[in-house]
């Protein structure tokens, strides 16, 4: 089940599987899919249509492949603010930094855990100092990824 605006949507087995096949592809075409699903392309364009409307699937997306373009070290960083009411500020100035892809406000010993994507690690070392300098960060701690064992999607 699926909540948008905290209405409950119930998933049947044709909607699941629908969702698995543009997950694994999100250009797989209705007719690939409705072949598959045993329902007419019609019906899968509008199952498609009524599970964006009700915030099921958000958006249909191609994903760059860092490591093709240059980006070979990924890290995780874990930053400490001095004040928790500095973390609209904190947020507003890692969005400028095109390499921090993902930003999440935790529990914990971290305010924010980051994801930030780097060409080596002298670059990664440059991203570190900007966000050290940043109002409110007190310091940061640095995970390299070495490699990544799991990569998927979530399934209902």
């Amino acid at each position: 089940m699926k909540s948008a605006n905290n209405i409950a949507y119930h998933l049947d087995k044709i909607d699941k599987d629908i969702i698995y096949m543009l997950m694994d592809n999100a250009k797989t075409s209705l007719a690939h899919i409705s072949k598959n699903v045993g329902i007419s392309t019609t019906a899968v364009h509008q199952r498609i249509k009524k599970l964006e409307g009700a915030g099921v699937i958000e958006n249909s997306i191609s994903f760059l492949n860092p490591r093709k373009v240059g980006y070979k070290v990924v890290s995780f960083l874990g930053v400490y603010l001095d004040q928790p009411s500095h973390y609209q500020d904190a947020v507003k100035a890692l969005k400028e930094v095109n390499e921090v892809v993902e930003a999440h406000y935790t529990t914990g010993n971290y305010t924010i855990f980051l994801k930030v994507l780097c060409k080596d690690n002298d670059h990664l070392m440059q991203i570190l100092n900007k966000i050290q300098k940043m109002k409110g960060v007190t310091r940061t701690e640095t995970f390299i990824s070495l490699e990544q064992s799991i990569s998927r999607q979530l399934k209902v």
